[in-house]
């Protein structure tokens, strides 16, 4: 039997049940969709959209070339990836999800790592940013500014681990084994900045193109993301009004029951394998015990969701950079970060709770709560009106570049 034409088949009877669902159900579609098109707008686009725009400038101008030579001896050793990914980890743990993905797959782009590198790279540098962590997650789901401490430091602990764990993967690719093998001198600053300079010499584009593909390429990415933001979103919601979800529950509260979890956060766990957001959001209004939602929601947070790897797989799909190892690696970086709940359960939300410390030194007891919500809900009133004068400059200067393209 060719496995080919099963497979489809098989899909093209999905994608025609779930088209007729969603015709079927209009208005849990349109109000999944609006839900989605909400949080787009709202975090996501002016959240992510700074640091792509920042990122397609930095390499531009060569700083990235400037930071990687000085942490080669860094990052070759330990994930057996070029310095330029300690960049990419830097920025994908600031932005979060899929900025860690676009940096790779740019990277790749320019040459400036292998395919086996930036499928390690990838694996381990795509991660949710601080705000959501703390802002959604902990302040506005959970009402704990505590929990995000650790659930922020499973989070990219687990990050780290699945860098180590992917060191390994592919070494019966490599080719350029002296290459690797290069991690014996540190750099000199005067070496790295020669490398900056002739960096930017070879990028003959002016500033002003450099700034206008930047804000092009960040827009069209973002846009993807968002279709398969609102994508999801309704795919989710149209399981549980048909009673897939249900079916599919039986199977999580299996799992649960043997890893002696309470079985009622079945579905929150499975809205949470589809969709962070929602997920995170279901699994802090059940009655289970705090230190059990928190393992979830940190194994929810780490596996980031079809959703977004579903982003991730659209932006990786650019280049020759391979979907499985990111896709194994998320389920790792779900079990380290569940593991990880527990560890450091005692030290980092025990001892706060008990001694009654405020979460930040920086700040005077019962203030984080309320600076942390002021972030979030100032970036949503702001976020529909960065989105919208984006896209505004978006399309003045796609318009320019389709009119020089012609000339």
């Amino acid at each position: 039997m060719d496995m080919k034409k099963v497979n489809t088949f098989i899909i093209a009877v999905l994608l025609l049940l779930f088209t007729a669902a969603i015709i079927t159900h209009p208005q849990a579609s349109f109000d999944a969709s609006k839900s989605g098109l909400a949080m787009w707008w709202e975090v996501v686009f002016p959240s992510l959209l700074p640091f792509f725009i920042l990122s397609e400038l930095l390499i531009g101008f060569g700083i990235v070339t400037f930071v990687g030579l000085l942490l080669e001896p860094f990052m070759r050793p330990v994930f057996r990836v070029p310095g330029v990914g300690g960049f990419v980890l830097a920025m994908g743990m600031a932005s979060g999800f899929p900025s860690g993905a676009k940096l790779t797959s740019r990277l790749r782009q320019e040459r400036q790592i292998s395919r086996v590198e930036a499928e390690r790279l990838a694996s381990f540098t795509n991660s949710s940013n601080p705000l959501f962590i703390f802002g959604a997650v902990a302040v506005g789901f959970f009402h704990n500014p505590a929990l995000g401490i650790v659930l922020a430091a499973a989070h990219y602990l687990g990050n780290l681990a699945v860098g180590v764990t992917m060191r390994s993967y592919g070494k019966k690719e490599e080719v350029d084994s002296d290459r690797n093998k290069r991690t014996s001198r540190i750099p000199s600053i005067k070496e790295a900045l020669k490398a900056l300079h002739k960096a930017r010499l070879e990028e003959n584009r002016p500033l002003g193109k450099l700034l206008s593909d930047a804000v092009i390429s960040s827009v069209q990415t973002l846009l993807m993301v968002g279709g398969f933001i609102i994508l999801f979103s309704v795919f989710n919601n149209i399981l549980s009004v048909v009673h897939i979800t249900d079916i599919l529950s039986q199977g999580m509260r299996m799992v649960l029951s043997v890893l002696h979890f309470p079985i009622h956060l079945d579905k929150p766990l499975l809205s949470g394998v589809f969709e962070i957001t929602l997920g995170s959001q279901l699994v802090s209004a059940t009655n289970a015990p705090l230190l059990a939602k928190a393992v979830i929601v940190s194994f929810i947070l780490g596996f980031s969701g079809f959703c977004v790897q579903a982003q991730v797989a659209g932006i990786l799909a650019e280049t020759d950079i391979r979907f499985k190892p990111f896709f194994i690696a998320r389920f790792l970086q779900g079990i380290y970060a569940a593991l990880f709940v527990p560890i450091l359960w005692k030290p980092l939300y025990t001892s706060f709770t008990q001694l009654n410390e405020p979460v930040f030194l920086f700040f005077p007891a019962g203030k984080t709560e309320s600076l942390v919500v002021q972030v979030w809900n100032s970036l949503v009133q702001i976020g529909p009106l960065v989105t919208l004068g984006t896209l505004f400059i978006y399309l003045i200067l796609y318009t320019k570049t389709l009119s020089l393209v012609k000339k």
